[in-house]
Order: structure tokens, then C-alpha cells, then sequence
């Protein structure tokens, strides 16, 4: 559905005229505040959602947020249903969910990491937060029920969600009822009691009825608000009033049924027609009526109809979109399907072709297959593929080709391909290689199935090669990849830029997998350069992306940042919150301005690319922007924080096809030993396998490396010492020389500092100062500084030695002053025993400002659990219990801003 149609959707609907109070009711909402869960549970026509609009226009008086969802059956699928609901709460709260909504397109499904990143977003949000899921009685899907249920578990106490539904949803009501996080409103609740149904009757619907009558009906009705308003509508102008009240019995859906029979039978012969033919629409405008019922006048029609309070609600503002009442539109189709089945398909094409040219292409694809024009369906959905192909709306595209017939799908070919990229997309691999050979059988059989003559049949063949490809190195095939890729190439058109690209990325993750890195990053260049050609930007992007990662590896940090700055030229600055990937690329300049310990250029590029928004974001970046900033807080000295970010970060992990040649464990590892916590590193190297001796590639490179300081950091704790020591040498030497023959020259220096480390602890200075002096020279055209740094009071001591040997001076005096601990530092400015790090600093230097918790959190880019472990922190160091003391301690101390800047 598309945007125009979401904001209908997502926006609170007003509180319709003529209501009637119901100041019990709302007594007892305001009594479930504390409650997770309020549950307005009852069957069609008893006033949930008048309620709860009527309760929350009351609570945004009082200054809470309220967000709202309607929804509908294109919500049944998770990949519809999670942006929906973040697009809810955003439209509440300008700038909620950044980094979200990637994530959902590209799984089509809901991880609990997501579901922890969402819940995340709402602890941070001040003020209390009323979330509306109106008509859950839609929802069916299993993955969305237990979404949901994750959600109420984790709920922050300030957030509430409010679901509106015809039947008991599948949630654990009875374990919320008896930890008192449940308020429930039924159907015997919503029921009119006699004195709301005679205010009803008489003072909203200006009926002037005497009580005994306003009894009957209550009696007959008992109090159903729609049986009452059908009632209503159906007596006024009458003079037989009593004989019409003694004339209807029965059950709900008898009554219901008779009323609109009235109601309808009232009604001149313009408006009947008019209300059956709109009957198919979930949402009515005056265009869209006219081009349905091929009459004009819409616009006045539904004016006229909600005037006369014909059951008929106002979705916006100016009056421009509008619903029917559910009950009553229910009734109307039925009518429809007696009386005028044979017209209905015709009914469906119009509105989808209305749709079609407004470019609402969710609702002209719906309507085509409601009136079951599968032919026009898969038109539909060809002519939008180009388009929703470049915006990387893949699961959409899914959604579409999914309920057409399969005789459908094998005979358009496209389709077939657009299905088997979809299916590899979300991981389904079974249904792959068959829409392939499908796609394949037809092409031979039929080639003139496929629309654009020899160049499109050429195009659609090489496509086909490159997701065998994608298949492929999903599998782990290397050489299938590189063999499908290189079919692919040679299948292409010079001017078929997509499938060039594709064929070029693919060999390039083949290559880049097996460790040579020359022969991939001239790949992804030429992947790039074919995007950039075809005007796929974001994919361009993403692509930049790799070259970027394997420019670090092979020790090229300057390249690497002329990628990433090249790469954000090809969007205009103005335009960089509206496309996928610019907010990776300062993601990745982040990465080099860390090494080269530029921090607070690395803080500024992690927070520009936060500024930018979920909708410039690539799939990965919500793990690699956790992963950068943990990175970046281990240099500032927040070890404790960099541990909790990779937490946050390995929720987040999806491949996208790309290597995990740093798999996120080892990187923790790593932080591990810098800590001294060897007991958990050993356990990481156990539960991974290695071992000195094992075989070496590429992809577990950066693994190897982390067992071989782990080997050097027991060598110094444990009385065999020589042995691990032994071990951790001979392993770097065979790390080193697999490196130096892959060019991956950011490994070799790695290795070489290490290699230096552990021949100064055997007590072998000159081997150390020549491998030292090995690192240095490699390392200093590039500006590497973190990599010497981090290492400690040891490497310090070698580049001392270094220095007065000649060796580099200018550039071991950059490492020596870069070297320094931040703890040190702020040590002897502080006057405490244990000093505050510089986030601590930061935090409160904010705790002396007017912002809240949720607002410092915000400004500090950190969950808001991470801000209260850094104010606990505080509180301790400075022996205090809360802030104002925290405040005026510090002022004692002279830790103002300007210490925070010393």
C-alpha cells in the first residue's frame, strides 16, 4: 500500500460527532494505565474504536503520545504488518524507529533482534505511549502473534498497546491477568445501558421517543450500539414508529441484516446503487467512486452520506478519504454478491485501473485479483518490476507474485525469475532452482513469452545465471559461483548494466571469499561502475560497501575513504536522507578515521550517519553501525559499552551475501583478552574449533589471529608459558605468509605487531625490533595508529626502543602521543582514585542540563539501559546517590565541560 493510503492508516481517527459519552467506560480505561495490555474485545458494532478515539482525545489532552494502526488483511504478513506499526509510532513521534524498517524489507520476517531493537526505541521515548492495533482480528500470521507477544513481555513501563479485536487473540491473556498487566473491555461492557441508549436515541438522533419505546429497543438490541444506529436510521420519517419496533427479533446477525434490508430499502435508487457498487473498496474518495461506479458526483455523494450519518466514517482531515462502518460494508458485499454477482469483476477492474494510473500499486494489484484478472495482475506487477527492483523492494514483489496461480507464474518467465530472487532473499532455498528451471523450460519452449525480442530474452537468461549464482554461494560452491557469474557475463548485452552488475558482485563475493583480494576488488569496481551506469544507486552503494571492507584488509585505508566519499558524491546532499546507503558510508569512514584515532571524527561520521535516518540505510547497517561504535568506545576506554553494543549488534547480523570474515565472537573475544577475561576467550576458542595447528584460508583469518593473542595473553599468566608462547609464534608465521601472499597487507601488519609482542616477551629484543620496524613501514603510508596503540604498555616500551634506533621518528612520536590511556589522562585532572571515562564525562556534563534520560540517551546515541549503567557508574565513583549531588560534587571537583575537554 503507498503512502498516500499508510497516513489513512496510521493516523488517529477523530472522534466522530455525535457520540455519546461513556464516562464509565473511560473511567475504567484511565484505571488500566499501568497495564501492558488493554483488550477491547467484542463483535462487530459495539463501539470499540469510537471508544477508544473518544478515550484518546481525552489523553492527548493531558500531553501523551497516541499512535494508531488500522489494519487490514494486507497486514497478515510480517513484512507488511512490523513497518506499518513503526510508521504508526513515527507518525506520533517524528524521527522513531531509524534503522528499523531496512531490516524488515530485507527479511520479509521479524527476529527477535529486531523485535529487542524495537523495544529499544520505545524505552527511549519520554512520555507515555498509547499504541493502537485496531481490528487485530486480521491478523493471523504465527511469526507476527509471537512478534506481538515478545512485544508485551519487553514493553517499557511507560508504553501501553491497546488492541481492538472480534475475537480473543492468541496472546497469553490469562498469564497478563494474573500479573494485573491486563485491562479487558467486552461486549457486555460497550453495551448501551438503557440511559445511553435513550440518549442516544433521542438527543444524537433526534427521535423523540417515549421511554416504553426506547426500552423495546434497548430490550430487543440489548444495547448493540450498530443495531441501534441501523434502528435509528431506519425510524426516522416513519409515523408507524411502534409497529417497527415490534417487527424485528431474532438473533445478531438477523437483526443486522433486517435493519440494513431497511436502511437500505429506504434509500433513494441513486445512493442503494452507489453503496453497492463501493461496497468493494476498503477506502472511498469522490475520484475513485466516480471512475468505480462510472457516475460523477462521489465527492458530494459521500458528503451527503455522512450528513446523513448513513454509517460512514471520515478518515483525514479535509473530508478526502472516508470507510464504511465494517458491519455495513460486510452486509453491502453481501447484497452486492446477490444481486449484482455478474458485475462484480467489472467493479474490481475499474477500481484497479483507478488505482493504476494514481500509482497506487498495492490496491490496483489487489482489485485485479479480487475480480480475478490474473493476466492484469502479472502485467501489473512486470511493469512495476524495473522500478521496485532498483528501490530494493524484493519482499514486495513477493507478496505480489505469491498468490497468483502457478500455470501463471511458469508461463511469464520474469516472474518466475522476480519469484526465485524473492525466495533466495528470505533465505527459502527449496523453491529456488525450480522457478529457475521453470523460467528456463518456458524460454526454450516459447521465446517470444518474453516481451522485448532478443535483448530481453538474453537479458532474462543471464539474470537467471546470476541468481544460480547467488544459489550457489549460498551453498558454499565457489567454483558453481564463479561458473554461473561468468556465464551470466558473457550472456550480457554491453549496454545490460543490472545483470553485468550482478555477475560481477557474485564474482567478486567468490573471490573475496577465497582470499584473493585483488582479483575481487577489481569485481566489485566493475559491479559498481555498471550500477552507477544503470542508475541503481542504493545497490551501488551497497556495493561500495565491500570494496570498502576489502580496501581495509588489504591495508589500503586512503582508498578506502576516497570509495566511501566517492560513493556519497553520487547523491545529491539534499537527497541523502531519501536513499538507501549514504548513512553506510559514513558508517565506513567511521571504521578509518578510528584507526588513523581520529575519534571524535569517527563519533562525528557514527552520528551524521544516525541523522540521516532509516530510510538512507542498507541492510547490514544496523550491525555495522553497533559494531563501529563499539569499536570506537573500546579506544575511548568504555570497554563495559563496547561489549554491550556487539551484544546489541550480533541480533542484528544478516550477510547479504557478503563473508563474515570478522565473525562478531571473535571480535568479542578480542575484547576479552584486552580485558584480562581469558576464562571466556578460551571458552570462545573451544566452542569455534581452532587450534595452532589448523588449516588456514582466508575466511577464518581473522579468527586465527584472535587465538594467536590469545595464546600470547595465557603465555604471560600460565607457568607453560613457553609452550603457548611457541605455539602463538608459529601460528603468526603462518598466518603471515598466507597473508603476504594474498596481498592483504592490513593482516600482515597486524600480524607483525603481534609477532614483535611475543619475541619481546622471550627476551629476543632484536627480532622484535626488526618485525616492529616490518609493521612500522607498512603501516605508516597509511596512517595506521590504533593497531600500534591499543596493544598497551608493551608496544609503548618496543617504540621507544624503535624511535632511538632511528626507525620512522616522526611517525612513533604520532603512536607515542596517540598511546596515552584516556584513564591516564583524565587521572590526573580528576582528583578521584577511580576516574570517570570520558563518556562518564560526557553523561554528566547532560545530567547538568534540561534533558531527561531518554533525551541524554538520545544525544549520546546509546540505548537508554547503557545510560543508566554510566550514571550508576557515576553515582559510585563520585560517592554520591543522585544527581543533584552528583552535580554539585562534580562542581566541587571542577569537572565541568571544560575539564571534559582537557
Amino acid at each position: 500500500m503507498e503512502s498516500s493510503l499508510v497516513a489513512t492508516k496510521v493516523r488517529v481517527p477523530a472522534p466522530r460527532s455525535g457520540l455519546i459519552g461513556r464516562a464509565r467506560l473511560i473511567d475504567r480505561l484511565e484505571g488500566g494505565l499501568a497495564s501492558r495490555l488493554v483488550l477491547v474485545s467484542a463483535p462487530a458494532g459495539f463501539g470499540k474504536t469510537s471508544l477508544l478515539t473518544q478515550w484518546l482525545a481525552a489523553v492527548a489532552d493531558h500531553g501523551h503520545t497516541a499512535a494508531w494502526l488500522a489494519l487490514d488483511q494486507s497486514d497478515n504478513r510480517a513484512h507488511t504488518f512490523w513497518p506499518h506499526l513503526v510508521a504508526a509510532v513515527k507518525t506520533a513521534v517524528p524521527g522513531f524507529g531509524a534503522g528499523l524498517l531496512p531490516l524488515l524489507e530485507a527479511s520479509g520476517s521479524t527476529t527477535e533482534g529486531l523485535l529487542a531493537a524495537l523495544v529499544n526505541e520505545l524505552d527511549a521515548l519520554s512520555g507515555e505511549l498509547y499504541l493502537v492495533l485496531d481490528d487485530y482480528h486480521l491478523i493471523d500470521d504465527q511469526g507476527i502473534q509471537e512478534g506481538v507477544i515478545f512485544l508485551l513481555e519487553h514493553l517499557p513501563a511507560h508504553a501501553h498497546l491497546l488492541i481492538t479485536t472480534r475475537a480473543d487473540p492468541p496472546l497469553p491473556l490469562a498469564l497478563l491477568r494474573a500479573r494485573g498487566d491486563l485491562t479487558e473491555i467486552r461486549a457486555a461492557d460497550l453495551r448501551f445501558t438503557p440511559e445511553e441508549a435513550s440518549t442516544y436515541l433521542n438527543e444524537a438522533m433526534g427521535l423523540d421517543l417515549r421511554p416504553e419505546a426506547v426500552d423495546a429497543l434497548e430490550t430487543r438490541t440489548e444495547g448493540w450500539i450498530a443495531a441501534l444506529q441501523l434502528a435509528a436510521l431506519s425510524m426516522q420519517g416513519r409515523d408507524d414508529v411502534a409497529d417497527f419496533i415490534a417487527g424485528f427479533t431474532g438473533n445478531d446477525r438477523y437483526i443486522v441484516d433486517y435493519l440494513v434490508e431497511e436502511v437500505l430499502a429506504r434509500q433513494p435508487d441513486e445512493i442503494r446503487s452507489f453503496l453497492l457498487c463501493t461496497s468493494i473498496l476498503d477506502q472511498l474518495s469522490g475520484p475513485l467512486c466516480d471512475a468505480v461506479t462510472g457516475c460523477a458526483g462521489g465527492k458530494a455523494m459521500l458528503e451527503r452520506l455522512e450528513r446523513a450519518n448513513l454509517l460512514i466514517i471520515p478518515l483525514d482531515d479535509r473530508r478526502q478519504w472516508y470507510r464504511y462502518h465494517r458491519l455495513f460494508a460486510d452486509v453491502l458485499r453481501a447484497h452486492l454478491e446477490e444481486e449484482q454477482a455478474e458485475h462484480i469483476p467489472d467493479l474490481h477492474r475499474r477500481a484497479s485501473e483507478w488505482y493504476g494510473q494514481h500509482g497506487e500499486r498495492s490496491e490496483a494489484i489487489r482489485h485485479a485479483l479480487a475480480g480475478g484478472d490474473v493476466e492484469r495482475t502479472a502485467e501489473l506487477v512486470e511493469s512495476a518490476l524495473p522500478e521496485m527492483r532498483k528501490a530494493r523492494h524484493e519482499m514486495q514483489l513477493r507478496a505480489w507474485v505469491e498468490p497468483l496461480p502457478d500455470e501463471v507464474v511458469r508461463r511469464r518467465p520474469v516472474l518466475a525469475v522476480t519469484f526465485a530472487g524473492a525466495l533466495l532473499l528470505s533465505g527459502e532455498l527449496a523453491g529456488v532452482e525450480g522457478r529457475l528451471d521453470d523460467a528456463e523450460r518456458r524460454i526454450d519452449a516459447s521465446p517470444g513469452s518474453v516481451v522485448g525480442g532478443e535483448g530481453e530474452l538474453r537479458r532474462l537468461r543471464g539474470d537467471i545465471e546470476v541468481h544460480r549464482a547467488a544459489l550457489a554461494q549460498i551453498r558454499g560452491d565457489v567454483p558453481a559461483t564463479v561458473e554461473h557469474a561468468q556465464r551470466a557475463m558473457e550472456l550480457a548485452l554491453e549496454d545490460d548494466h543490472v545483470v553485468r552488475a550482478g555477475a560481477a558482485g557474485f564474482l567478486g563475493i567468490a573471490l573475496w571469499t577465497g582470499g584473493d583480494l585483488e582479483a575481487a576488488h577489481r569485481a566489485w569496481s566493475e559491479c559498481v561502475a555498471q550500477l552507477e551506469q544503470a542508475g541503481y544507486v542504493s545497490d551501488a552503494l551497497g556495493a561500495t560497501q565491500a570494496l570498502g571492507d576489502i580496501c581495509i584488509v588489504q591495508g589500503r585505508l586512503g582508498d578506502a575513504l576516497r570509495t566511501y566519499e566517492h560513493a556519497l558524491l553520487l547523491v545529491p546532499e539534499q537527497s541523502r536522507a531519501l536513499v538507501r546507503g549514504p548513512a553506510d558510508m559514513h558508517v565506513g569512514m567511521s571504521d578509518v578515521l578510528r584507526e588513523r584515532n581520529d575519534l571524535e571524527g569517527a563519533r562525528r561520521q557514527l552520528l551524521e550517519s544516525q541523522e540521516l535516518g532509516e530510510q538512507a540505510t542498507m541492510t547490514q547497517h544496523p550491525y555495522r553501525w553497533r559494531v563501529a561504535m563499539a569499536r570506537l568506545r573500546q579506544a575511548e576506554g568504555g570497554a563495559d559499552e563496547a561489549l554491550a553494543l556487539l551484544e546489541e549488534a550480533e541480533r542484528f547480523y544478516v550477510s547479504d551475501f557478503f563473508p563474515n570474515v570478522r565473525p562478531l565472537a571473535a571480535l568479542r573475544a578480542r575484547m576479552w583478552i584486552a580485558m584480562g577475561r581469558l576464562r571466556e576467550a578460551r571458552g570462545w576458542a573451544r566452542e569455534a574449533g581452532l587450534s595452532p595447528e589448523g588449516e588456514l584460508s582466508y575466511l577464518g583469518e581473522f579468527e586465527h589471529i584472535t587465538l594467536a593473542r590469545l595464546l600470547l595473553a595465557v603465555a604471560k599468566t600460565n607457568t607453560g608459558a613457553e609452550e603457548f608462547r611457541a605455539q602463538a609464534v608459529g601460528l603468526l608465521g603462518r598466518l603471515r605468509e598466507d597473508a603476504e601472499t594474498g596481498t592483504r597487507t592490513g593482516s600482515v601488519i597486524e600480524i607483525l605487531i603481534l609477532e614483535a609482542l611475543a619475541a619481546a616477551d622471550r627476551g629476543d629484543g632484536a627480532s622484535a625490533l626488526a618485525a616492529l620496524e616490518h609493521a612500522l613501514t607498512a603501516a605508516e603510508p597509511e596512517g595506521y595508529v590504533r593497531l600500534f596503540v591499543d596493544e598497551g604498555r608493551a608496544m609503548t616500551s618496543l617504540l621507544r626502543a624503535a624511535s632511538q634506533r632511528g626507525v620512522t621518528p616522526g611517525y612513533i612520536e604520532e603512536l607515542l602521543a596517540g598511546g596515552e590511556r584516556p584513564s591516564l589522562r583524565l587521572a590526573k585532572t580528576q582528583g578521584l582514585v577511580d576516574p570517570l571515562s570520558e563518556r562518564e564525562l560526557d553523561v554528566l556534563r547532560l545530567l547538568g542540563s534540561d534533558l531527561n534520560g531518554p533525551d541524554i540517551a538520545r544525544e549520546l546515541m546509546v540505548s537508554l539501559n547503557t545510560l543508566r549503567t554510566h550514571t550508576k557508574n557515576i553515582y559510585m565513583k563520585l560517592g554520591v546517590n543522585d544527581r543533584r549531588s552528583a552535580l554539585r560534587r562534580a562542581q566541587e571537583l571542577g569537572l565541568s565541560s571544560s575539564t571534559h575537554n582537557a
